[in-house]
């Protein structure tokens, strides 16, 4: 899979409200969420990743003093399994690190394994658990963090 990450533009926010509504249904952020993140820059940092001009992929991370928060990572369906999802995990720590964090964050659905065994892999460990977050569902979300001070597998 050839996959090429760039930042992400102002005419990509329709694209990506959409990817994010398949990729999340009711957890999705509308467009004007989208627009809120991107005029965040630069302390909010996003990238898509590309393949033939489609993305397939994005990430998002809030780049604040010693610590990072991973605000959003989703892959289209038709990619998942190919390394997408690693690949902006991996840049997302990288502009952690640039921003001279120390520790990243994040909040996965506990139902979501195959994002949590991304997390783990890449050096993550959960250290929070908040009841009922998402909703509609009930869903717990797991919070789990990074030492950037350690190196991913």
């Amino acid at each position: 899979m050839s996959v090429v990450l760039r930042p992400v533009e102002w005419p990509d926010l329709a694209r990506l409200a959409r990817l994010d509504a398949i990729a999340f249904a009711d957890d999705a952020w509308p467009e004007t969420t989208w627009w809120a993140e991107l005029a965040g820059r630069p302390r909010r940092r996003y990238c898509v990743a590309v393949e033939a001009d489609s993305i397939i992929g994005y990430a998002g991370i809030d780049c604040a003093g010693d610590t990072a928060d991973v605000m959003t990572i989703g892959v289209s369906p038709q990619a998942q399994g190919k390394g997408v999802g690693r690949t902006l995990l991996r840049w997302m720590l990288c502009e952690a690190r640039s921003a001279a964090a120390e520790v990243v964050l994040l909040e996965v659905r506990a139902d979501n394994g195959r994002a949590r065994d991304l997390y783990e892999r890449n050096g993550f460990e959960h250290i929070q658990t908040r009841r009922r977050y998402y909703q509609p569902g009930d869903v717990d979300a797991l919070v789990m963090r990074a030492h950037l001070t350690k190196e991913a597998s």
